[in-house]
């Protein structure tokens, strides 16, 4: 018979093992994720361009 404390390394043990498996199952990305980063990374170029633009228009009223 297993005592408490041996039954909980086990319980432990067990979620940890399972808690990994469910997540290397995350690695595949579906179709919309893929579209999510692709916007995120649409919405970061924008954001660099605006940058870029008002760096521009500050050293032109700065001249």
């Amino acid at each position: 018979m297993l005592d408490k404390s041996r039954l909980t390394i086990l319980f432990l043990a067990l979620m940890l093992a399972l808690g990994g498996a469910s997540l290397a199952g995350c690695d595949n990305q579906g179709p919309a994720e893929e579209t999510g980063e692709e916007i995120d990374d649409a919405m970061d170029d924008a954001g660099d361009a605006m940058d870029d633009a008002g760096d521009e228009m500050e050293d032109t009223f700065d001249n």
